[in-house]
């Protein structure tokens, strides 16, 4: 079956951004900060537009391209309504069921992506894509975020660490590594069943480490260019991976802990938009064929990101909650100056462009 042309895929791409730009208004609204009414009235579902409808759109996305198929577009354009739903205010069942039919979706395409390649790593994809199923039923059937949460994690964790085992095979990475991938890979989804939180983070940590340890990354942050833009975003994001396990061992995982802010963010944000950062000049030439060329300008964003980051980890473990709140409010902020730097780069080298 013919794949949907990049023109098609815009407006998938679209929808997700709109939950995205949903998803940072109604975080800031937690913080009472004053936002439009439609995000206001969102803000008991930031998580689900972040994770669920956001990252689902994107990873999503990304996966029905892989695979070329246009019936894993289906995926991308459920996740994407179900964040139009929680932002018009639709009843939430109808949000509920449109991302569990949209992990059904990833899942199938995950699967088509295992059978033409039998291996670790796209095992591992598509365990990422159940977790986020697991989710996303656990917040229906229960009607509380909180014990999505840890699935929904796991999905984000589990599919960044498998697209980077897919990628040690260009290094000479002994059989014992992988083992030891494949048994904390179980520990992950064992701490989650089980529902302890303190289990979850010390995986959290054994895989922040491994990551460090074995992803090509710590080589290449000693080339150049686009190469060591990504390395650096991905070992720093490993790095705050680990802080957030760390914050978990102390309990900070757990609902109602008054550092839940600062784990959670320091997955959310120093780890998995790290990622976004340093693989989005790659993806999203790959799913739209605009390139984008790299820059050094790009380290500003990151650099923001990290400092802004610290800055609302900090309020949260101090106490402080102007800290915590300004600091929010910047974070959001970053993501629009990359996305502006992206925008800018793309325009710089289109015709008629600056050079």
């Amino acid at each position: 079956m013919a794949d949907v042309k990049p023109g098609g895929r815009l407006p998938l791409l679209f929808f997700g951004m709109l939950s995205l730009l949903g998803g940072v208004l109604a975080g800031l609204a937690r913080l009472d900060w004053h936002v439009p009414t439609p995000a206001a009235q969102a803000a008991g579902v930031h998580g689900p537009l972040m994770i669920a409808a956001f990252f689902g759109t994107v990873i999503s996305l990304e996966r029905a391209v892989a695979i070329s198929q246009r019936w894993a577009y289906l995926a991308p354009l459920a996740a994407g309504a179900s964040g139009v739903m929680l932002l018009a205010g639709a009843p939430l069942l109808a949000g509920q069921v449109f991302g569990s039919l949209a992990a059904l979706g990833l899942i199938a395409a995950s699967l088509v992506a295992w059978q033409r390649q039998k291996a670790v790593f796209t095992v591992v994809l598509a365990l990422g894509a159940a977790c986020w199923l697991v989710g996303n039923l656990a917040w229906l059937l229960g009607g509380d975020v909180g014990g999505a949460v840890p699935w929904w994690l796991l999905f984000l964790v589990l599919t960044i660490a498998g697209e980077r085992l897919e990628l040690t095979r260009f290094l000479p990475t002994p059989p014992a590594a992988r083992r030891i991938f494949i048994a904390l890979v179980g520990l992950l989804l064992f701490a989650a069943a089980l529902g302890s939180d303190r289990l979850l983070a010390a995986g959290l940590i054994a895989l922040a480490g491994w990551l460090l340890r074995y992803d090509i990354a710590r080589r290449n942050i000693g080339t150049t260019g686009l190469t060591r833009f990504i390395a650096a975003c991905l070992l720093s994001g490993y790095v705050w991976l680990a802080i957030a396990g760390l914050l978990g061992l102390a309990g900070a995982l757990t609902p109602g802990h008054p550092w839940r802010d600062a784990a959670l963010h320091a997955i959310g944000l120093g780890f998995v938009f790290a990622m976004v950062f340093g693989h989005a000049p790659i993806i999203f030439p790959a799913v739209t064929r605009i390139r984008i060329p790299y820059h050094p300008a790009l380290y500003l964003p990151l650099a923001l990101l990290h400092l802004t980051l610290a800055g609302r980890i900090l309020g949260g473990l101090g106490n402080h909650f102007a800290l915590r709140q300004y600091a929010a409010l910047t974070n959001g902020l970053v993501l629009i100056v990359f996305i502006a730097t992206m925008v800018t780069l793309v325009r710089s080298k289109a015709p008629g462009g600056p050079s």
